[in-house]
């Protein structure tokens, strides 16, 4: 069994640290908030207090953050993991970035002798506790398959894409795919309802037609359906809103350096800047399905203002 640094142990790469612990790694984890730090700590990750002690002797070296900066960050700089880490350390990030931060990654690193993979991953909080996560893995061919062995605690499937940044476009493109038929998904399920469809019947009735998606399947937005569903707990988030509209602006913003029409997906980033803008960015992506109300109102949902804007 490996030693594991995993850095950033949040709603993503906390259940993911402890999947690891739970295949028999021992994992040295640090992360800025005491919360995630407690709830890690609970599960058998050992948490210290800087990333210099999480990488020390590490065999591979995990990320899981919020931004392409803060992945920036974490790697750079007098205390960031270039500095610390072994090289011989795989270095592995499983943060959704933009393909410009990914290439700086793995080109960073190689120059101070250092092995890197982007490994993103789909499936969400969900999937992370479940160690069902579909992990899209870029780089040299060594690496790749290096980072395929060590994702496998949290994995459901691992699939190599292809050289550098490979793992990370898929992602990209995957997310903007969710995103657009999670539009698709809130549109029909307010649509049923209006139409008198018991939810739950029309729900099945979809998971064996045409409609059936992953968004539908997992995240349907009206309460008593599915058990996973965050309308069935006033929408406190599972996959976030604010973290919605940073993925599909990446990918919309890729889409663009390319001259490709997505209107769809415009349609789709839209809807999350709305949300955003109206200082829900903290609750669950599926609240946009508050949009198709005329009222604004969504089954699941107290209507309460937000917390701050």
């Amino acid at each position: 069994m490996a030693q594991i640094a995993f850095i950033g142990l949040g709603n993503m790469g906390g259940p993911m640290a402890l999947n690891l612990v739970k295949a028999g790694h021992s994992v040295r984890g640090f992360d800025l908030s005491e919360t995630a730090k407690a709830l890690a700590k609970e599960g058998g990750v050992e948490v210290v207090e800087s990333i210099a002690e999480a990488v020390e002797g590490a065999e591979a070296v995990i990320t899981s953050l919020p931004k392409g900066d803060h992945v920036r960050s974490v790697l750079d700089g007098p205390d960031g993991i270039w500095a610390h880490a072994p090289k011989t350390a795989l270095l592995l990030d499983t943060s959704t970035v933009d393909v410009e931060t990914s290439q700086w990654c793995h080109d960073q690193s190689a120059e101070r002798g250092f092995s890197f993979a982007d490994t993103p991953v789909s499936g969400g909080t969900v999937g992370a506790a479940a160690g069902t996560l579909a992990v899209m893995i870029g780089g040299d061919d060594d690496a790749a398959q290096r980072a395929a062995e060590y994702v496998k605690p949290f994995a459901g499937n691992a699939i190599v894409a292809g050289g550098p940044t490979a793992g990370i476009a898929a992602k990209l493109t995957n997310n903007m795919m969710l995103f657009i038929e999670s539009i698709a998904v809130n549109e029909g399920a307010v649509l049923a309802d209006r139409l008198g469809l018991d939810p739950k019947v029309f729900w099945d009735i979809v998971s064996v037609s045409s409609g059936r998606c992953w968004a539908q399947q997992t995240w349907y937005p009206v309460p008593g359906v599915i058990e996973s569903a965050a309308a069935n707990k006033n929408f406190d988030a599972t996959f976030r809103a604010d973290l919605a509209l940073k993925d599909i602006t990446l990918a919309v913003d890729a889409a663009d350096k390319h001259s490709l029409n997505i209107p769809a997906g415009k349609l789709a980033k839209a809807q999350f800047e709305q949300l955003v803008e109206e200082g829900y960015g903290d609750k669950d992506c599926m609240l946009t399905v508050k949009n198709v109300s005329p009222d604004g109102s969504a089954k699941g949902w107290d209507g309460a203002a937000p917390s701050s804007k």
